[in-house]
């Protein structure tokens, strides 16, 4: 069973900064990817960052410049170092995260998410 644990959220002022993390724990061969989500109430959830093994990065357009995405592989850990927050970034951040279970068997997994709240 993989569990992901994730914490940093809060409360922050427009122009803040915060730092989220998540932590993969469990019985797993590799992580191949790891990314943030968010969603809003009453939005769909979007795709806010990702990481691979291999380093390749990906962000949503709204974030470029402002959001950094990293991984420390030996803690089975990803960050989402947010910078210049806006207001409309407020939403439930969720981390992802797709696992290699078993040799050629790969499973997706969500977090609890975290909520970040950026007053104006």
């Amino acid at each position: 069973q993989v569990q992901l644990a994730e914490s940093g959220g809060g409360l922050v002022q427009a122009g803040g900064s915060l730092r989220l993390s998540c932590a993969a724990s469990g019985s797993f061969v590799s992580i191949i990817a790891m990314g943030w989500y968010r969603q809003a109430p009453g939005k769909q959830r979007e795709l806010v960052a990702t990481t691979t093994s291999g380093g390749s990065t990906n962000y949503l357009d709204s974030v470029k410049g402002r959001f950094t995405i990293s991984r420390d592989n030996a803690k089975n850990t990803v960050y989402l170092q947010m910078n210049s927050l806006k207001p409309e970034d407020t939403s439930v951040y969720i981390c992802s995260a797709l696992i290699e279970t078993s040799l050629h068997r790969t499973t997706g997994y969500w977090g609890q998410g975290t909520q970040v709240t950026v007053s104006s």
